[in-house]
């Protein structure tokens, strides 16, 4: 080596990783999903036939290639694949129509799209087409015969090495694009890098405690941002990722004894079902899932009461995540002092989190306002939304560039972070600021309430009044007047319902957060506001 040779340019890549996983432990399990099960070697070798492939249809560093698929091995080696040759990955809903996949295709500028057969079905019958698409990378798995405009996955992936291929990455890199979940107008796209990643990785991987002996089991969708606390730690550490198809309470239950679990995820709607659930008075942690470690709440905020019960029944192993796909995290962890029951925790490691007011100045701890975060986990940008970047920018006294959340919170004397509500979410009635988490943690406690979420509606008088929509128990039997009345008595003035109804669902998006303005909605749009 010459003077002027130097090692500094080393660098660690998730993908180089799993490379790594194959070559000292080939034939131990990385990916199981319903019947298909694939180890290390067989994972990584696919992952690399993927790559191969793409560069020979013509990829080019940068790329953006589109992953329409429901959860299945397949998906997760075709977003590896991308990122392994260069590309971004844009992994889109399962949730969305064909119009809706088309636009975020042309958003996203994809040259190419891996897709299975119900998502080229719905994209093939858009009433406009996905503009950007070339012939030779439209990609599809599981159709039973050849399908006009697609290559069979198969056959795309026929003869290709499985070594990896002479790219050389950047961690500025594009990794992937997520988009957020909007069901009105276009969905930002959240440009993540190699190293946010990396960061994403590694930091839940420390945090969660995951090593190449642990077992993840993921009951969300793979397309989601949410899933991949679990998917990509487990995968950066070298153990093993269980993939349920869709959700099933039972068939969850099964998974946690059949498959050995120690880390799972459930967003809040799921713990709730799983609390519901026959299936649960057979089940038994001791006996069923003795290595249980981690039960990662995230997605969407957890209720007490639900927290509670989950602890009951299967024992203090839940750690609370709140976060955003834009880059921050905090977690709540069975070891945290009791007093702290109710706040989401501290941040995870290499993140920052800041308090401020209306006009952008920090406010100092104990006092209320937006939260705003920075850390190496941050979104590069929102593609090609360079105003919407810019607006969510405060600068501290460094200089650092952080993201502000929408969010209102809490830093208290230790460092916990309580989470209020959404700022787009609170209700002002007659000049007060009403939470509506504050109002639901309440009605919750009926003895009649499965679920609940408070939202603003007009008033004459008071400008807005919560009202509070209320998914009963399965044989209870409650009227809105009683419960109204019941909560009342337990609220303050200023908090109290104005209204109560029962319904039999709520929507949610894919990690089943409450879309509170779908439910606004109609309330407000006879007064022309726009939500």
């Amino acid at each position: 080596m010459s003077t002027h040779d130097t090692l500094d340019d080393a660098q660690v890549f998730i993908t180089e990783l799993f490379a790594s996983h194959a070559r000292f432990q080939p034939l131990k399990e990385a990916v199981v999903c319903g019947e298909v099960r694939r180890n290390w070697g067989e994972f990584d070798a696919n992952i690399s036939r993927v790559a191969h492939a793409l560069l020979g249809a013509g990829l080019q560093q940068g790329d953006r290639v589109a992953v329409l698929m429901g959860n299945c091995v397949e998906m997760l080696e075709a977003v590896f694949g991308i990122v392994r040759a260069g590309g971004c990955a844009v992994p889109l809903s399962g949730l969305l129509t064909g119009d809706q996949l088309a636009a975020l295709i042309t958003d996203s500028g994809a040259i190419g799209a891996i897709a299975t057969v119900d998502f080229q079905a719905r994209l093939d019958t858009a009433s406009t087409p996905a503009e950007g698409l070339r012939p030779g990378l439209r990609v599809l798995h599981g159709a039973a015969g050849p399908v006009a405009g697609w290559m069979p996955l198969a056959d795309f992936l026929s003869g290709m090495p499985t070594g990896l291929p002479h790219v050389r990455l950047r961690q500025s890199d594009a990794f992937n694009i997520i988009y957020s979940s909007g069901t009105t107008g276009l969905p930002k796209g959240i440009v993540q890098t190699h190293r946010a990643r990396l960061h994403w990785a590694f930091s839940n991987a420390i945090e969660m405690g995951f090593r190449d002996t642990s077992r993840a089991l993921t009951t969300t969708s793979l397309y989601s941002n949410g899933t991949w606390l679990m998917m990509l730690p487990v995968l950066f550490a070298g153990g093993t990722l269980v993939v349920m198809p869709g959700f099933d309470v039972a068939r969850f239950l099964g998974l946690l004894r059949e498959e050995r679990i120690t880390h799972t995820f459930l967003v809040p709607s799921q713990s709730l079902m799983v609390l519901a659930h026959p299936a649960l008075a057979g089940f038994e942690v001791a006996r069923d899932a003795p290595g249980l470690e981690v039960i990662l709440s995230a997605g969407s905020p957890l209720r007490s009461d639900t927290k509670r019960a989950v602890i009951e029944r299967f024992g203090n192993r839940v750690i609370e995540l709140y976060g955003f796909s834009e880059g921050f995290a905090s977690m709540l962890k069975p070891w945290h002092p009791a007093e702290k029951f109710s706040t989401v925790g501290t941040p995870v490691m290499g993140f920052e989190i800041r308090i401020l007011d209306d006009e952008g100045r920090e406010l100092p701890r104990g006092e209320i306002g937006e939260i705003a975060a920075y850390g190496g986990g941050m979104m590069r940008e929102y593609h090609g939304r360079p105003e919407a970047t810019a607006q969510l920018i405060w600068k501290d006294e460094r200089g650092r560039s952080f993201i502000r959340s929408g969010d209102i919170g809490r830093l208290d004397a230790e460092g916990f972070l309580s989470i209020l509500d959404r700022k787009k979410d609170m209700i002002i009635s007659g000049g007060f600021n009403v939470f509506p988490a504050d109002i639901e943690q309440v009605v919750a406690g009926h003895p009649a309430v499965q679920d609940v979420t408070v939202i603003g509606i007009p008033h004459e008088r008071w400008g807005e009044t919560p009202l509070a929509l209320v998914i009963a128990r399965e044989g209870i039997q409650v009227s809105p007047t009683e419960l109204m009345a019941w909560a009342n008595e337990r609220l303050a003035k200023h908090q109290r319902l104005g209204a109560v109804e029962l319904r039999s669902d709520f929507p949610r998006n894919a990690l089943g957060k409450v879309l509170k303005k779908d439910l606004r909605s109609p309330y407000w749009v006879a007064l022309g506001r726009t939500l």
